[in-house]
């Protein structure tokens, strides 16, 4: 889940939005906005629409502090946050790794629920502090409805499926308990799929029974956890079948260099496109010095690329993100995964050693799975 537009900082975690996001602002806006002038006729329909937008943006604060709670008491257990995406269905914390011990994810999981609830809480206890009468004044009427949403969202992340809140909860209850991370995380995520698999059904019943938008809202949201756990169970497969594979059993020795004094235009005319390739390694004098993908390319305009040397693009060596041959190959997957790169140089003692790309590592984990059904099979055969 990547942001699409990056709204700073806070604690030194990049916070962004997801484009889904400015779906559910409207729908939560035009309800509002209609409740707010059904339930109190005496405001007018513009001013019931500023504060329903009002409202909104107070909401997607609440989530904001909701996910920020995840992340830092995961920085504070030395999880590393890269990221907070707001989205249709909240938020998502991009954490690099797992925590290193059930009591820290049981704690990063659990604090996101507690704040919500904190959160209702102070907004609830405003309301009936304050409010004398049946009738709720504007601001009183946005703390209402903030306390009981915060609840829901509370109450609903502790639904025991991964990756809800709940789900990892219970991974990390599991965990304590077996010693077990890939077991307590598979059980989760079986726990999650039947989750999703229960509000899938109940969304298309509600639907049929005239529950309207609201039931094909719980189904998506459904599908959306059935997702989320699958590609949890396949990463778990991921890693079993990676476990103990270096960064050497994979790569390849053999990759394309380039001269640093060719320009851009004959770089892509006399190498990128006849090869097929998109990645080479920059040579000036002899020794690597960057690299180069389409990627570097697209930031020079057409008109300039006869004119520009291809030093001048290159991402230097030492600007890289790199990985040693002896490195696990999964921590390889992770960086290109959290970085988005398809491919890595292999670098040891600061001579370029190969390349690894997104494409070897498939090629090798499909292999490593077919000869694993094959023994599965064989094993299956010689027991009849």
């Amino acid at each position: 889940m990547q942001s699409h537009i990056k709204l700073g900082k806070i604690f030194g975690i990049r916070i962004g939005l997801h484009y889904s996001w400015f779906v559910i602002a409207f729908l939560i806006v035009f309800s509002l906005s209609s409740d707010y002038h059904l339930n109190h006729p005496q405001w007018s329909s513009g001013f019931g629409l500023v504060l329903a937008v009002a409202t909104a943006l107070l909401f997607f604060l609440s989530l904001l502090l909701h996910e920020l709670s995840h992340s830092l008491v995961a920085k504070a257990n030395g999880v590393p946050v890269r990221e907070i995406t707001l989205f249709a269905l909240g938020g998502v914390s991009q954490m690099e790794r797992e925590a290193s011990s059930a009591k820290a994810e049981f704690w990063i999981a659990i604090v996101g629920p507690l704040t919500s609830i904190f959160i209702g809480l102070v907004c609830l206890g405003t309301v009936d502090s304050v409010s004398t009468g049946s009738t709720l004044n504007p601001f009183m009427a946005i703390l209402s409805w903030l306390g009981y949403i915060n609840f829901g969202l509370a109450f609903f992340n502790l639904v025991p499926g991964y990756p809800l809140d709940g789900g990892r909860i219970l991974r990390a209850i599991i965990w304590w308990k077996t010693g077990n991370l890939e077991r307590s995380t598979g059980t989760a995520t079986r726990a999650g799929q039947f989750v999703a698999a229960v509000f899938i059904a109940f969304g298309i019943v509600g639907y049929f029974k005239g529950g309207g938008l609201g039931s094909l809202w719980i189904s998506f949201i459904g599908w959306f956890l059935l997702q989320a756990a699958s590609e949890s169970r396949v990463e778990i497969s991921v890693r079993r079948s990676l476990e103990g594979v270096r960064v050497s059993d994979v790569m390849t020795h053999h990759f394309p260099t380039v001269d640093a004094r060719l320009t851009v235009q004959d770089f892509v005319e006399d190498e990128l496109l006849p090869s097929g390739r998109r990645c080479f390694i920059v040579l000036k004098n002899g020794n690597p010095a960057g690299l180069v993908t389409p990627q570097e390319i697209k930031h020079v305009r057409r008109a300039e690329w006869a004119m520009t040397g291809l030093e001048a693009v290159i991402r230097p060596l030492d600007k890289l993100r790199s990985v040693t041959p002896d490195a696990p190959l999964v921590k390889a997957l992770e960086v290109m995964g959290r970085d988005n790169l398809n491919q890595l140089p292999v670098i040891s003692n600061g001579h370029v050693e190969g390349m690894l790309s997104r494409e070897r590592i498939l090629g090798y984990l499909q292999t490593r799975l077919e000869l694993q059904s094959m023994g599965a099979d064989a094993h299956q055969s010689r027991h009849r």
